[in-house]
């Protein structure tokens, strides 16, 4: 049977699906961080209060590179120019898995009653030459580390506890060095757009962690004007 209608591209089906707001791509988050000798009680709390309490969390171990790539506006001089982030982040402990590439757009607070930080976020899944190819057009890495943790789900969310680790001159994996005593961590959420009810649900879960560790909205504008 032929059909005099054309078909329907991949970007045709990716637009109505994004006008359609059933694509999770808002990024609802917390953050905060724990000290090494209180890890342990956090963790114990997690496994708790998380899915998959019996089995317990899933682990990783990461490679994170950041890349920029400056685009101009019409009439804008350099100074004016905007940066967009792109991340591209590989697993060490399973390199058979494929490369992740991810899109952040600007976090947003919101109104002080406002539960979390807010900022568009989509993931993509790419072949190791990812890098080759954002090279080619034209973005640049700014930095990069590795980060080696445990995630928690519970439901829609999401939590994770991270290490973060310098790496040394020679670029590997293999020589690492801590940044930091303490651990990050971040409790998150994907959805559509529109769903700004689970920012409550995502405060309240947050709230059951205190005392042992206070995640809140962080205003990445005031940590850049200390840098």
């Amino acid at each position: 049977m032929t059909s005099n209608q054309n078909p329907i591209s991949a970007i045709d089906m990716l637009t109505s699906a994004l006008r359609s707001n059933i694509i999770p791509n808002q990024e609802y988050l917390l953050q905060g961080s724990v000290i090494d000798s209180s890890a342990e009680v956090l963790h114990n709390r997690l496994r708790g209060l998380c899915d998959a309490a019996e089995t317990g969390p899933e682990t990783f171990h990461d490679h994170e590179m950041c890349f920029s790539l400056k685009a101009s506006s019409p009439g804008g001089t350099p100074q004016q120019q905007q940066s967009f982030l792109l991340r591209v982040r590989r697993a060490l402990d399973h390199p058979e898995y494929p490369w992740q590439l991810r899109y952040l757009g600007q976090p947003e607070l919101g109104e002080k009653n406002q539960p979390t930080v807010l900022r568009s976020c989509i993931d993509i899944a790419c072949t190791p030459n990812v890098v080759e190819f954002l090279s080619e057009l034209g973005c640049r890495i700014e930095f990069e580390y590795v980060l080696k943790g445990y995630l928690f789900r519970k439901g829609r969310m999401k939590v994770t506890m991270s290490k973060i680790f310098r790496m040394g001159q020679a670029k590997s994996p293999d020589s690492l060095e801590a940044m930091t005593g303490s651990y990050l961590v971040e409790l998150s959420l994907l959805a559509p757009s529109g769903q700004d009810a689970v920012a409550d649900e995502i405060k309240v879960f947050a709230e059951q962690l205190r005392p042992l560790v206070h995640l809140e909205k962080i205003d990445y504008r005031r940590l850049q004007s200390y840098s």
